[in-house]
């Protein structure tokens, strides 16, 4: 390859970097997440099998094996299940928060015009499942306790139920999908945060801040390594888990304080990839060997450097993240916690799983509907040009799929065997409605290829 023809591939680059579309990485989002939902369905269906074979003993027994670190005076231990959720899941987390922070700040999310749809969807979304689980059980207040659980969206199992429709619906929609799921992932944090919290130590929690001030720091010192943010991290997690708010939030925090902006900017990485380049190409007459000399050597180190530096450090941990979250925690967290045994303390008809499921298949989209188009109405916002109204409900429907939120704050809210178990029923079943009732009703709808994300213009009444 000449010389020539590298620096049309780098000016190429440097187009692409500078004309980069959303919905380009929105496609390839919605790819990885939706093949990551049939993964986790998959590992789900195969937890229950084996809860329910000759197998049972020894798959719940593994669970409760202990298993920690000692060093010195230094003892943490915990059974194989709490570390699945306290710690693997802390990494889930930090790609939510991650997620979270790129959205609201150059995302679907970044301005109130693109935000004010899925928000109010989300917040309906909300707040109606748990008006409707508490409406249920409030006259027992340890069953109350579970309002959480239905307010959750499972954007990997939603977006595969989704995807299984093509492109018989808009790229919108997908995106509207979501970004409500991206809103509802924040409520879910702050209710862990809030609800699911108890008998704090303030002496942790101090640390903790500490910790959070010390990313702040680096963050607004400029460094944009990696390292130093998950060496901190590390220890943000110990002390957030030793403080009684649950251990999942120190990935959140951790994630705001990751820079977005890049060491250079992709002029600066052209330019010095082409300086480096010639100087290689120079260096080649005074090659002597099959190995590079000094110069050439150094060319392509301080190209290295630039390729380290033109990058997005939340990009580049998100991207690394992804796969990790989709392939490996999420199907290990669905084999640890979808495992029930059918029988025993289970009970389907009770408050806890009527809450459940009322809150799922009835609330979820009742909220997401019916604020949206309320608020649409009164002419505060608009929902996204493409849409229909019967996008929209379709979209309602598909976010009572709960699953991975839902079954991790049933284990927060619950502490007896026959609650949980008979919520995780509740719940995968339900989710499973869910999403067939979803797919099918958008099956009835016309066929489009067409995308624009841009809202309609509301009409004031």
């Amino acid at each position: 390859m000449s010389v020539k023809s590298t620096l049309e591939d780098f000016n190429r680059m440097r187009l692409q970097f500078n004309n980069l579309k959303i919905v380009s990485a929105v496609e390839r989002f919605l790819g990885q997440e939706s093949t990551g939902g049939f993964l986790l369905f998959g590992a789900a269906v195969l937890a229950m099998i084996i809860a329910n074979s000759p197998l049972s003993a020894q798959y719940f027994d593994f669970l409760h094996i202990e298993a920690g670190i000692n060093v010195g005076d230094f003892h943490l231990e915990m059974s194989l299940a709490h570390w699945i959720n306290d710690g693997l899941m802390a990494l889930f987390f930090l790609l939510i928060g991650l997620e979270i922070k790129r959205e609201l700040m150059v995302g679907e999310l970044s301005s109130p015009a693109k935000a004010a749809f899925p928000a109010i969807g989300a917040l309906g979304g909300m707040l109606v499942p748990a008006g409707i689980y508490l409406a249920i059980n409030m006259a027992d207040g340890g069953k109350a306790h579970g309002f959480g659980i239905p307010m959750a969206t499972d954007i990997a199992f939603a977006l595969g139920f989704l995807m299984l429709l093509g492109k018989r619906v808009p790229l919108a929609l997908k995106v509207f999908l979501v970004s409500l799921a991206v809103i509802d992932d924040l409520g879910a944090i702050l209710i862990i945060a809030v609800a699911y919290s108890s008998n704090l130590d303030w002496g942790s929690l101090g640390m903790a801040g500490v910790v959070v001030a010390g990313l702040i720091m680096l963050n607004a010192g400029g460094v944009k390594k990696l390292t130093p943010y998950l060496a901190l991290g590390l220890i943000l997690w110990f002390f957030v888990f030793e403080s009684g708010i649950h251990a999942t939030i120190a990935g959140v925090l951790l994630a705001l304080t990751i820079p977005v902006r890049q060491k250079i900017s992709s002029k600066e990485f052209v330019d010095t990839c082409n300086l480096e380049l010639e100087a290689f190409s120079g260096a080649e007459s005074r090659r002597k060997n099959v190995l590079l000399n000094s110069e050439q050597q150094d060319a392509v180190e301080k190209i290295g450097a630039a390729y380290e530096h033109v990058q997005n450090p939340l990009l580049r941990l998100e991207h690394a993240l992804h796969p990790i979250s989709a392939f490996f925690i999420m199907p290990v967290f669905a084999l640890a916690n979808a495992g029930v045994a059918i029988g025993g303390d289970i009970e389907m008809v009770q408050p806890i799983t009527l809450g459940i499921m009322a809150g799922l298949l009835i609330g979820k989209p009742v909220g997401i509907i019916g604020l949206t188009w309320l608020i649409s109405k009164i002419g505060w916002i608009a929902k996204p040009a493409t849409c229909q109204w019967n996008h929209i409900i379709g979209a309602g429907l598909l976010a009572g799929v709960g699953f991975t939120m839902s079954i991790f704050i049933t284990g927060l809210a619950f502490t007896d065997v026959g609650s949980i178990d008979s919520a995780k029923l509740a719940i995968v079943g339900t989710s499973l409605v869910a999403g067939i009732i979803g797919v099918l009703f958008l099956l009835k709808q016309p066929a489009t290829d067409t995308c624009t994300l841009e809202p309609e213009k509301p009409t004031k009444h």
